[in-house]
Protein backbone atom coordinates (compact mmCIF):
# COMPACT_ATOMS: atom_id res chain seq x y z
CA UNK A 1 0.00 0.00 0.00
CA UNK A 2 2.93 2.66 -1.18
CA UNK A 3 1.79 5.33 -3.52
CA UNK A 4 3.22 8.30 -4.99
CA UNK A 5 0.10 10.44 -4.17
CA UNK A 6 -2.68 10.01 -1.69
CA UNK A 7 -5.98 11.74 -2.81
CA UNK A 8 -8.44 11.79 0.62
CA UNK A 9 -12.41 12.71 -1.24
CA UNK A 10 -13.52 11.69 -4.87
CA UNK A 11 -15.45 15.07 -4.32
CA UNK A 12 -15.40 17.58 -7.65
CA UNK A 13 -11.73 18.45 -6.86
CA UNK A 14 -10.71 15.00 -5.60
CA UNK A 15 -11.76 13.86 -9.30
CA UNK A 16 -10.13 15.81 -10.98
CA UNK A 17 -6.68 15.22 -9.75
CA UNK A 18 -6.59 11.64 -9.61
CA UNK A 19 -7.52 12.03 -13.35
CA UNK A 20 -4.35 14.38 -14.04
CA UNK A 21 -2.05 13.07 -11.49
CA UNK A 22 -2.61 9.46 -12.84
CA UNK A 23 -1.77 10.35 -16.70
CA UNK A 24 1.45 9.97 -16.29
CA UNK A 25 2.04 5.74 -15.53
CA UNK A 26 4.57 6.31 -13.26
CA UNK A 27 2.86 7.73 -10.79
CA UNK A 28 0.77 5.41 -8.57
CA UNK A 29 -1.99 7.31 -7.19
CA UNK A 30 -4.45 6.15 -5.03
CA UNK A 31 -8.24 7.89 -4.23
CA UNK A 32 -9.93 7.37 -1.18
CA UNK A 33 -14.18 7.89 -0.99
CA UNK A 34 -15.90 7.57 2.22
CA UNK A 35 -19.22 7.55 -0.13
CA UNK A 36 -20.31 4.67 -2.43
CA UNK A 37 -20.34 4.23 -6.16
CA UNK A 38 -22.24 7.14 -8.19
CA UNK A 39 -24.67 4.74 -10.29
CA UNK A 40 -28.03 5.48 -9.06
CA UNK A 41 -30.60 6.48 -11.60
CA UNK A 42 -31.89 9.33 -9.23
CA UNK A 43 -27.64 11.00 -10.41
CA UNK A 44 -28.12 10.49 -13.91
CA UNK A 45 -31.60 12.80 -13.97
CA UNK A 46 -31.23 16.65 -13.79
CA UNK A 47 -34.42 17.02 -12.80
CA UNK A 48 -34.08 14.34 -9.60
CA UNK A 49 -31.66 16.50 -7.58
CA UNK A 50 -34.29 17.07 -4.77
CA UNK A 51 -34.35 12.80 -4.47
CA UNK A 52 -30.86 12.68 -3.54
CA UNK A 53 -30.78 15.86 -1.26
CA UNK A 54 -33.31 13.80 0.83
CA UNK A 55 -31.88 11.02 1.15
CA UNK A 56 -28.49 9.78 2.77
CA UNK A 57 -27.86 7.47 0.32
CA UNK A 58 -25.27 10.02 -1.29
CA UNK A 59 -25.67 12.76 0.90
CA UNK A 60 -23.87 13.49 3.95
CA UNK A 61 -26.83 15.64 4.86
CA UNK A 62 -24.76 17.47 8.37
CA UNK A 63 -27.29 19.12 10.70
CA UNK A 64 -25.76 22.53 11.55
CA UNK A 65 -25.26 24.15 15.16
CA UNK A 66 -28.20 26.35 16.12
CA UNK A 67 -27.85 29.43 14.01
CA UNK A 68 -28.20 32.74 16.52
CA UNK A 69 -30.05 34.64 13.54
CA UNK A 70 -31.86 32.23 12.58
CA UNK A 71 -33.94 31.86 15.10
CA UNK A 72 -31.60 28.76 16.60
CA UNK A 73 -32.68 27.00 13.61
CA UNK A 74 -31.04 23.74 12.72
CA UNK A 75 -29.73 24.29 8.57
CA UNK A 76 -29.33 21.12 6.99
CA UNK A 77 -26.03 21.08 4.90
CA UNK A 78 -26.14 18.51 1.91
CA UNK A 79 -22.63 17.23 1.04
CA UNK A 80 -21.97 14.88 -1.39
CA UNK A 81 -21.32 11.05 -0.17
CA UNK A 82 -20.20 9.56 -3.55
CA UNK A 83 -18.06 9.95 -6.27
CA UNK A 84 -18.17 12.99 -7.85
CA UNK A 85 -18.90 14.74 -4.48
CA UNK A 86 -21.72 17.37 -4.33
CA UNK A 87 -21.28 17.52 -8.24
CA UNK A 88 -23.49 14.15 -8.44
CA UNK A 89 -26.02 15.39 -5.98
CA UNK A 90 -25.87 19.17 -6.56
CA UNK A 91 -28.21 21.62 -8.76
CA UNK A 92 -25.42 21.37 -11.87
CA UNK A 93 -25.67 25.06 -11.82
CA UNK A 94 -22.47 26.50 -14.16
CA UNK A 95 -21.22 29.82 -12.87
CA UNK A 96 -17.41 30.98 -12.73
CA UNK A 97 -17.89 34.14 -10.60
CA UNK A 98 -16.74 37.47 -11.95
CA UNK A 99 -13.16 38.26 -13.03
CA UNK A 100 -12.76 40.64 -9.74
CA UNK A 101 -13.20 37.76 -7.56
CA UNK A 102 -10.22 36.44 -8.73
CA UNK A 103 -8.24 39.99 -8.51
CA UNK A 104 -9.34 40.24 -5.11
CA UNK A 105 -7.83 36.72 -4.30
CA UNK A 106 -4.42 37.73 -6.00
CA UNK A 107 -4.57 41.03 -3.84
CA UNK A 108 -5.25 38.78 -1.05
CA UNK A 109 -1.92 37.55 -0.73
CA UNK A 110 -2.47 34.83 -3.09
CA UNK A 111 -0.03 35.10 -5.87
CA UNK A 112 -0.70 33.49 -9.14
CA UNK A 113 -4.89 33.61 -8.59
CA UNK A 114 -5.52 36.50 -10.67
CA UNK A 115 -8.38 36.21 -13.39
CA UNK A 116 -5.36 36.24 -16.08
CA UNK A 117 -4.07 33.39 -14.12
CA UNK A 118 -7.34 31.14 -13.70
CA UNK A 119 -9.08 32.25 -17.44
CA UNK A 120 -7.07 29.09 -18.91
CA UNK A 121 -8.03 26.84 -16.35
CA UNK A 122 -11.18 27.44 -17.30
CA UNK A 123 -11.31 27.27 -21.21
CA UNK A 124 -9.48 24.15 -20.35
CA UNK A 125 -11.97 22.41 -18.42
CA UNK A 126 -14.72 23.03 -20.28
CA UNK A 127 -16.63 21.73 -23.56
CA UNK A 128 -19.45 24.42 -23.94
CA UNK A 129 -21.89 23.57 -26.28
CA UNK A 130 -22.33 26.85 -27.98
CA UNK A 131 -18.30 26.39 -28.82
CA UNK A 132 -15.23 27.77 -27.53
CA UNK A 133 -14.63 31.51 -28.07
CA UNK A 134 -11.48 33.99 -26.63
CA UNK A 135 -13.48 33.32 -22.95
CA UNK A 136 -15.05 29.67 -23.27
CA UNK A 137 -13.24 26.09 -23.64
CA UNK A 138 -14.86 23.91 -26.05
CA UNK A 139 -12.43 20.78 -25.96
CA UNK A 140 -12.54 19.94 -22.16
CA UNK A 141 -13.30 17.34 -20.25
CA UNK A 142 -16.22 18.76 -18.41
CA UNK A 143 -19.76 19.58 -20.80
CA UNK A 144 -21.50 22.81 -20.58
CA UNK A 145 -24.46 23.34 -21.99
CA UNK A 146 -26.09 26.39 -22.70
CA UNK A 147 -29.87 26.27 -22.02
CA UNK A 148 -32.54 26.77 -24.31
CA UNK A 149 -34.42 28.86 -21.78
CA UNK A 150 -37.92 28.50 -23.69
CA UNK A 151 -40.16 28.84 -20.86
CA UNK A 152 -42.03 31.96 -20.93
CA UNK A 153 -41.09 32.38 -17.09
CA UNK A 154 -37.39 32.44 -18.14
CA UNK A 155 -37.91 35.02 -21.27
CA UNK A 156 -40.27 37.40 -19.20
CA UNK A 157 -37.51 37.08 -16.19
CA UNK A 158 -35.42 38.40 -18.74
CA UNK A 159 -36.99 41.33 -20.39
CA UNK A 160 -38.18 42.81 -16.94
CA UNK A 161 -34.59 42.88 -16.11
CA UNK A 162 -34.00 45.28 -18.78
CA UNK A 163 -37.25 46.90 -17.89
CA UNK A 164 -36.39 47.31 -14.63
CA UNK A 165 -32.64 49.14 -16.21
CA UNK A 166 -30.30 46.47 -15.75
CA UNK A 167 -27.98 45.64 -18.46
CA UNK A 168 -28.43 41.97 -20.31
CA UNK A 169 -25.70 39.66 -20.84
CA UNK A 170 -24.92 37.18 -23.66
CA UNK A 171 -22.62 34.55 -21.76
CA UNK A 172 -22.59 35.11 -17.65
CA UNK A 173 -19.13 33.38 -17.54
CA UNK A 174 -17.82 35.39 -20.52
CA UNK A 175 -16.99 38.93 -21.12
CA UNK A 176 -19.83 40.58 -19.03
CA UNK A 177 -21.45 38.85 -15.87
CA UNK A 178 -23.60 41.61 -14.09
CA UNK A 179 -26.91 41.57 -15.69
CA UNK A 180 -29.55 38.88 -16.81
CA UNK A 181 -29.19 36.15 -19.11
CA UNK A 182 -28.75 31.99 -19.52
CA UNK A 183 -27.89 30.25 -16.91
CA UNK A 184 -24.93 27.24 -18.02
CA UNK A 185 -25.15 24.04 -16.34
CA UNK A 186 -23.57 20.55 -16.09
CA UNK A 187 -25.52 18.43 -18.15
CA UNK A 188 -24.88 16.59 -21.51
CA UNK A 189 -27.70 14.38 -23.40
CA UNK A 190 -29.79 15.21 -20.51
CA UNK A 191 -27.37 13.58 -18.14
CA UNK A 192 -26.00 15.06 -15.32
CA UNK A 193 -22.22 15.84 -15.93
CA UNK A 194 -20.66 15.30 -12.80
CA UNK A 195 -16.87 15.52 -12.07
CA UNK A 196 -16.91 11.91 -11.63
CA UNK A 197 -18.26 11.25 -15.52
CA UNK A 198 -15.83 14.21 -16.77
CA UNK A 199 -12.83 13.10 -14.74
CA UNK A 200 -13.05 9.78 -13.18
CA UNK A 201 -14.52 7.51 -15.73
CA UNK A 202 -12.12 8.10 -18.36
CA UNK A 203 -9.31 7.07 -16.16
CA UNK A 204 -10.54 4.32 -14.22
CA UNK A 205 -9.23 2.18 -16.10
CA UNK A 206 -5.39 3.06 -15.62
CA UNK A 207 -3.52 0.37 -13.84
CA UNK A 208 -1.80 3.33 -11.83
CA UNK A 209 -4.81 4.66 -10.33
CA UNK A 210 -6.56 2.56 -7.63
CA UNK A 211 -10.05 3.80 -6.62
CA UNK A 212 -11.50 2.50 -2.80
CA UNK A 213 -15.33 3.42 -2.36
CA UNK A 214 -16.97 3.09 1.56
CA UNK A 215 -13.76 4.18 3.21
CA UNK A 216 -13.30 6.13 6.34
CA UNK A 217 -9.84 8.26 6.46
CA UNK A 218 -9.47 7.92 10.39
CA UNK A 219 -6.54 10.68 10.44
CA UNK A 220 -3.21 11.56 8.62
CA UNK A 221 -0.15 10.38 9.43
CA UNK A 222 2.68 12.76 9.96
CA UNK A 223 5.87 12.17 10.71
CA UNK A 224 9.25 14.86 11.54
CA UNK A 225 6.69 17.27 10.69
CA UNK A 226 5.86 15.58 7.02
CA UNK A 227 2.75 13.78 5.60
CA UNK A 228 3.40 9.92 5.04
CA UNK A 229 0.20 8.66 4.74
CA UNK A 230 -3.02 8.02 6.08
CA UNK A 231 -5.14 5.81 8.59
CA UNK A 232 -8.70 4.80 6.60
CA UNK A 233 -11.18 2.18 7.80
CA UNK A 234 -12.94 -0.23 5.40
CA UNK A 235 -14.54 -3.18 5.46
CA UNK A 236 -14.12 -3.49 9.08
CA UNK A 237 -10.53 -3.11 8.60
CA UNK A 238 -7.81 -0.65 9.13
CA UNK A 239 -5.48 -0.09 6.42
CA UNK A 240 -2.42 1.85 6.91
CA UNK A 241 -1.73 3.86 3.17
CA UNK A 242 2.23 5.51 2.33
CA UNK A 243 2.54 8.28 0.47
CA UNK A 244 6.25 8.89 -1.04
CA UNK A 245 5.45 12.28 -2.45
CA UNK A 246 1.82 14.08 -1.03
CA UNK A 247 -1.35 13.61 0.40
CA UNK A 248 -3.63 15.51 -0.86
CA UNK A 249 -6.94 16.29 0.93
CA UNK A 250 -9.81 16.79 -0.98
CA UNK A 251 -12.96 16.29 1.66
CA UNK A 252 -14.85 19.37 0.90
CA UNK A 253 -15.20 22.94 3.30
CA UNK A 254 -16.60 20.15 6.18
CA UNK A 255 -14.55 16.99 5.59
CA UNK A 256 -10.94 18.92 5.26
CA UNK A 257 -10.43 20.97 7.92
CA UNK A 258 -12.15 18.44 10.69
CA UNK A 259 -9.36 15.59 9.25
CA UNK A 260 -6.93 17.85 9.51
CA UNK A 261 -7.79 18.46 12.99
CA UNK A 262 -8.47 14.95 13.87
CA UNK A 263 -4.31 14.79 12.81
CA UNK A 264 -3.38 17.45 14.93
CA UNK A 265 -3.27 20.21 12.91
CA UNK A 266 -5.59 23.19 13.70
CA UNK A 267 -6.07 25.76 16.93
CA UNK A 268 -4.13 23.98 19.50
CA UNK A 269 -6.44 24.86 22.25
CA UNK A 270 -9.42 23.23 20.43
CA UNK A 271 -7.62 20.00 19.88
CA UNK A 272 -5.94 20.23 23.24
CA UNK A 273 -9.58 20.20 24.67
CA UNK A 274 -10.35 17.02 22.57
CA UNK A 275 -7.58 15.03 24.14
CA UNK A 276 -5.77 15.45 20.69
CA UNK A 277 -1.62 16.04 20.27
CA UNK A 278 -1.35 19.03 18.69
CA UNK A 279 1.53 18.06 15.71
CA UNK A 280 1.52 21.44 14.57
CA UNK A 281 -0.77 25.22 16.03
CA UNK A 282 -2.34 26.55 13.14
CA UNK A 283 -5.22 28.81 14.18
CA UNK A 284 -7.14 28.98 10.23
CA UNK A 285 -8.10 25.69 10.36
CA UNK A 286 -11.85 25.11 10.45
CA UNK A 287 -11.75 29.62 10.77
CA UNK A 288 -13.18 31.85 8.23
CA UNK A 289 -16.51 29.23 6.94
CA UNK A 290 -18.50 31.18 4.42
CA UNK A 291 -21.71 30.65 2.63
CA UNK A 292 -24.55 32.31 0.32
CA UNK A 293 -27.81 32.78 2.54
CA UNK A 294 -30.87 31.67 0.01
CA UNK A 295 -34.14 33.07 0.83
CA UNK A 296 -36.96 32.34 -2.06
CA UNK A 297 -39.75 34.40 -2.53
CA UNK A 298 -43.36 32.74 -4.42
CA UNK A 299 -45.52 33.78 -6.79
CA UNK A 300 -48.64 32.70 -8.51
CA UNK A 301 -48.48 32.15 -11.80
CA UNK A 302 -51.34 33.54 -14.12
CA UNK A 303 -50.70 31.50 -16.91
CA UNK A 304 -50.32 27.61 -17.44
CA UNK A 305 -46.70 28.05 -18.05
CA UNK A 306 -45.30 26.65 -15.14
CA UNK A 307 -43.84 22.79 -14.96
CA UNK A 308 -46.36 21.86 -11.65
CA UNK A 309 -48.61 19.65 -14.32
CA UNK A 310 -45.88 17.70 -14.69
CA UNK A 311 -44.98 16.98 -11.12
CA UNK A 312 -48.08 15.44 -11.26
CA UNK A 313 -48.55 11.19 -11.09
CA UNK A 314 -49.42 11.00 -14.54
CA UNK A 315 -47.35 13.63 -15.64
CA UNK A 316 -43.93 12.39 -13.83
CA UNK A 317 -44.78 9.04 -15.82
CA UNK A 318 -44.74 10.99 -18.79
CA UNK A 319 -41.29 13.13 -18.30
CA UNK A 320 -39.85 10.03 -17.52
CA UNK A 321 -40.91 8.40 -20.63
CA UNK A 322 -40.01 10.91 -22.74
CA UNK A 323 -36.55 11.24 -20.77
CA UNK A 324 -35.77 7.28 -21.23
CA UNK A 325 -36.58 7.73 -24.83
CA UNK A 326 -34.64 10.78 -25.79
CA UNK A 327 -32.86 12.30 -22.85
CA UNK A 328 -34.61 15.48 -23.54
CA UNK A 329 -37.84 17.11 -21.53
CA UNK A 330 -38.47 18.88 -18.02
CA UNK A 331 -36.58 15.65 -16.65
CA UNK A 332 -33.36 16.54 -18.57
CA UNK A 333 -33.28 20.45 -16.82
CA UNK A 334 -32.11 21.75 -13.98
CA UNK A 335 -35.16 24.16 -14.28
CA UNK A 336 -32.80 27.47 -13.30
CA UNK A 337 -32.23 28.07 -17.10
CA UNK A 338 -31.44 31.68 -16.60
CA UNK A 339 -29.92 34.48 -13.66
CA UNK A 340 -29.36 37.61 -12.53
CA UNK A 341 -26.41 38.86 -11.27
CA UNK A 342 -26.63 42.20 -10.07
CA UNK A 343 -25.01 44.80 -7.42
CA UNK A 344 -26.60 45.64 -4.26
CA UNK A 345 -25.59 49.85 -4.45
CA UNK A 346 -24.15 52.56 -5.90
CA UNK A 347 -20.06 52.06 -4.89
CA UNK A 348 -20.51 48.16 -5.10
CA UNK A 349 -17.75 47.32 -7.91
CA UNK A 350 -19.06 43.76 -9.00
CA UNK A 351 -22.55 41.77 -8.28
CA UNK A 352 -23.09 40.81 -4.82
CA UNK A 353 -26.58 39.81 -5.51
CA UNK A 354 -27.56 36.36 -7.76
CA UNK A 355 -31.32 36.01 -8.71
CA UNK A 356 -32.25 32.19 -10.09
CA UNK A 357 -36.00 31.84 -11.02
CA UNK A 358 -37.87 28.41 -11.81
CA UNK A 359 -41.54 27.62 -13.54
CA UNK A 360 -42.11 25.86 -10.29
CA UNK A 361 -42.61 26.85 -6.37
CA UNK A 362 -42.02 24.11 -3.87
CA UNK A 363 -43.00 24.45 0.23
CA UNK A 364 -39.66 25.29 1.77
CA UNK A 365 -40.11 22.10 4.50
CA UNK A 366 -41.45 19.13 2.37
CA UNK A 367 -40.05 20.38 -1.01
CA UNK A 368 -43.17 19.42 -2.63
CA UNK A 369 -44.73 21.48 -5.23
CA UNK A 370 -47.56 23.80 -4.13
CA UNK A 371 -50.97 22.44 -5.92
CA UNK A 372 -50.34 25.59 -8.29
CA UNK A 373 -49.34 27.23 -11.13
CA UNK A 374 -46.57 29.13 -9.69
CA UNK A 375 -42.66 30.13 -9.78
CA UNK A 376 -40.14 31.34 -7.08
CA UNK A 377 -36.99 33.43 -7.26
CA UNK A 378 -33.75 32.78 -5.08
CA UNK A 379 -32.19 35.32 -3.37
CA UNK A 380 -28.32 34.73 -2.71
CA UNK A 381 -26.57 37.21 -1.14
CA UNK A 382 -22.78 36.64 -2.71
CA UNK A 383 -20.46 38.33 -0.91
CA UNK A 384 -21.37 37.65 3.14
CA UNK A 385 -19.83 39.21 6.00
CA UNK A 386 -20.27 36.69 8.63
CA UNK A 387 -18.37 34.17 9.05
CA UNK A 388 -18.67 31.06 10.97
CA UNK A 389 -16.72 27.83 12.15
CA UNK A 390 -16.03 24.13 11.71
CA UNK A 391 -15.27 22.79 14.77
CA UNK A 392 -15.28 18.96 16.35
CA UNK A 393 -17.69 17.33 18.22
CA UNK A 394 -15.47 14.84 19.53
CA UNK A 395 -12.19 12.77 18.73
CA UNK A 396 -13.73 10.19 16.42
CA UNK A 397 -13.50 10.44 13.29
CA UNK A 398 -17.00 9.26 12.25
CA UNK A 399 -18.95 11.64 14.01
CA UNK A 400 -19.67 14.73 12.53
CA UNK A 401 -18.63 18.24 13.24
CA UNK A 402 -19.96 21.38 14.40
CA UNK A 403 -20.64 23.84 11.31
CA UNK A 404 -21.59 27.06 12.77
CA UNK A 405 -22.08 29.37 9.80
CA UNK A 406 -23.43 32.50 11.84
CA UNK A 407 -25.56 33.44 8.60
CA UNK A 408 -27.01 36.72 9.17
CA UNK A 409 -24.95 37.50 12.33
CA UNK A 410 -23.44 40.68 10.56
CA UNK A 411 -26.29 43.45 10.43
CA UNK A 412 -24.74 44.27 6.96
CA UNK A 413 -25.43 41.13 5.63
CA UNK A 414 -29.32 41.74 6.76
CA UNK A 415 -29.45 44.99 5.09
CA UNK A 416 -28.16 43.53 1.48
CA UNK A 417 -30.93 40.68 1.66
CA UNK A 418 -33.78 43.74 2.27
CA UNK A 419 -32.16 45.46 -0.66
CA UNK A 420 -32.59 42.04 -2.67
CA UNK A 421 -36.41 41.44 -0.96
CA UNK A 422 -37.04 45.01 -2.34
CA UNK A 423 -35.44 44.50 -5.91
CA UNK A 424 -37.65 41.22 -6.62
CA UNK A 425 -40.34 43.10 -5.85
CA UNK A 426 -39.82 45.84 -8.28
CA UNK A 427 -38.82 43.27 -10.87
CA UNK A 428 -41.95 41.57 -10.87
CA UNK A 429 -43.97 44.80 -11.26
CA UNK A 430 -42.34 45.50 -14.55
CA UNK A 431 -44.69 45.50 -17.91
CA UNK A 432 -43.36 42.38 -19.00
CA UNK A 433 -44.90 40.47 -15.96
CA UNK A 434 -48.39 41.84 -15.51
CA UNK A 435 -50.13 39.64 -17.44
CA UNK A 436 -47.88 36.61 -16.17
CA UNK A 437 -46.90 37.24 -11.98
CA UNK A 438 -49.65 37.13 -9.69
CA UNK A 439 -50.22 36.93 -6.13
CA UNK A 440 -46.71 37.34 -3.78
CA UNK A 441 -47.49 33.51 -1.93
CA UNK A 442 -44.78 34.30 -0.26
CA UNK A 443 -43.73 36.01 1.95
CA UNK A 444 -47.04 37.94 1.22
CA UNK A 445 -47.56 41.31 0.53
CA UNK A 446 -48.43 42.48 4.00
CA UNK A 447 -44.63 41.30 4.79
CA UNK A 448 -43.16 44.96 4.22
CA UNK A 449 -42.22 46.62 7.32
CA UNK A 450 -38.12 45.84 8.42
CA UNK A 451 -39.63 44.21 11.17
CA UNK A 452 -42.01 42.12 9.67
CA UNK A 453 -38.96 40.86 6.59
CA UNK A 454 -36.68 40.59 9.62
CA UNK A 455 -38.70 37.99 11.54
CA UNK A 456 -39.22 36.46 8.02
CA UNK A 457 -35.83 35.91 7.71
CA UNK A 458 -34.76 34.69 10.57
CA UNK A 459 -37.36 31.80 9.80
CA UNK A 460 -36.89 30.85 6.19
CA UNK A 461 -33.45 31.57 5.05
CA UNK A 462 -31.23 28.84 4.57
CA UNK A 463 -28.07 27.92 2.83
CA UNK A 464 -27.44 27.82 -0.98
CA UNK A 465 -25.10 25.20 -0.52
CA UNK A 466 -21.78 26.72 -0.70
CA UNK A 467 -20.01 25.95 2.13
CA UNK A 468 -16.12 27.35 1.71
CA UNK A 469 -13.27 28.93 2.89
CA UNK A 470 -12.15 27.21 5.67
CA UNK A 471 -8.32 25.98 5.24
CA UNK A 472 -8.01 29.27 3.28
CA UNK A 473 -4.86 30.54 0.90
CA UNK A 474 -2.34 32.88 1.73
CA UNK A 475 0.81 33.51 2.63
CA UNK A 476 2.79 32.07 5.42
CA UNK A 477 2.57 35.60 7.38
CA UNK A 478 -0.88 35.50 7.62
CA UNK A 479 -1.87 34.12 10.57
CA UNK A 480 -4.99 32.75 8.99
CA UNK A 481 -3.65 31.13 6.21
CA UNK A 482 -3.62 27.50 5.94
CA UNK A 483 -2.00 26.58 2.46
CA UNK A 484 0.21 28.81 0.30
CA UNK A 485 -0.78 29.57 -3.35
CA UNK A 486 -0.04 25.68 -4.06
CA UNK A 487 -2.45 24.23 -1.91
CA UNK A 488 0.64 23.24 0.29
CA UNK A 489 -0.25 23.33 4.17
CA UNK A 490 1.90 25.46 6.00
CA UNK A 491 4.22 24.28 8.54
CA UNK A 492 3.57 20.16 7.50
CA UNK A 493 5.40 18.92 4.65
CA UNK A 494 3.81 16.40 1.90
CA UNK A 495 0.49 17.36 2.81
CA UNK A 496 -1.80 19.58 0.67
CA UNK A 497 -5.62 21.26 0.26
CA UNK A 498 -7.27 20.93 -2.89
CA UNK A 499 -10.92 22.05 -2.91
CA UNK A 500 -12.96 24.75 -1.84
CA UNK A 501 -11.88 25.19 1.19
CA UNK A 502 -8.86 26.81 0.29
CA UNK A 503 -11.20 29.80 -0.91
CA UNK A 504 -9.76 32.95 0.86
CA UNK A 505 -13.40 34.50 -0.46
CA UNK A 506 -16.00 32.60 -1.85
CA UNK A 507 -16.70 33.61 -5.29
CA UNK A 508 -19.50 35.43 -6.71
CA UNK A 509 -21.82 32.47 -7.83
CA UNK A 510 -21.99 28.78 -7.35
CA UNK A 511 -18.99 27.22 -6.20
CA UNK A 512 -18.95 24.19 -8.23
CA UNK A 513 -17.26 25.67 -11.25
CA UNK A 514 -14.33 27.37 -9.77
CA UNK A 515 -13.91 24.14 -7.44
CA UNK A 516 -12.78 22.31 -10.80
CA UNK A 517 -11.05 25.02 -12.10
CA UNK A 518 -8.44 25.00 -8.77
CA UNK A 519 -8.34 21.36 -9.17
CA UNK A 520 -6.72 21.67 -12.63
CA UNK A 521 -4.68 24.65 -11.73
CA UNK A 522 -3.29 22.83 -8.79
CA UNK A 523 -2.59 19.51 -9.98
CA UNK A 524 -0.28 20.99 -12.40
CA UNK A 525 1.48 22.91 -9.40
CA UNK A 526 1.72 19.33 -7.80
CA UNK A 527 3.05 17.89 -10.60
CA UNK A 528 5.64 20.64 -11.09
CA UNK A 529 4.49 21.86 -14.32
CA UNK A 530 4.58 25.49 -15.38
CA UNK A 531 1.10 27.19 -15.12
CA UNK A 532 -0.60 27.69 -18.32
CA UNK A 533 0.22 31.50 -20.02
CA UNK A 534 -2.01 34.23 -18.21
CA UNK A 535 -4.91 35.43 -20.55
CA UNK A 536 -4.86 39.13 -19.69
CA UNK A 537 -8.36 39.95 -21.38
CA UNK A 538 -10.70 42.73 -20.96
CA UNK A 539 -13.92 42.01 -19.14
CA UNK A 540 -17.10 44.27 -18.44
CA UNK A 541 -17.63 46.57 -15.58
CA UNK A 542 -20.20 49.36 -15.03
CA UNK A 543 -18.33 52.95 -15.50
CA UNK A 544 -20.75 54.20 -13.27
CA UNK A 545 -20.74 51.61 -10.77
CA UNK A 546 -19.57 54.26 -8.14
CA UNK A 547 -22.43 56.12 -8.36
CA UNK A 548 -26.00 54.13 -9.65
CA UNK A 549 -26.87 50.57 -8.81
CA UNK A 550 -27.71 49.38 -12.02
Amino acid sequence: MEFDFIIIGAGSAGCVLANRLSADPSHRVLLIEAGPEDKAWSIKIPAACLVNLNSTRHNWAFEGEPEPELNNRRVKHDRGKTLGGSSSINGMVYIRGHALDYDGWQQAGCDGWSYADVLPYFKKMENYSAGGDDYRGGDGPLKVKRPDASNPIFSTFVKAGEEAGYPVTDDINGYRQEGFGRLDRSTYRGQRWSASRAYLDPARKRRNLTIITRAQVNKITITNGRATGVDYTVSGRTVHATATRDVILSAGAVGSPQLLMLSGIGPGSHLHDHGIEVLHDLPGVGANLQDHPDYVMKFECKKPVSIWPQTRFFGRIAAGVQWLLSGTGVCASNQFDVVACIRSGPGVPFPDLQYTISPIAVDGESWQPLPMHAFQIHLGLMRAHSRGTIRLRDAEPSSPPLIQVNYLQDPRDRELMHKGIRYIRELVEQPSFRDLCGEEIFPGAHIHSEADIDESLNAEATTQWHLSGTAKMGAATNRDAVVDSKGRVHGIEGLRVVDASIMPMVTNGNTNSPTLMMAEKLSDAILGNAPLPRNDIEVWQNPDYETCQR
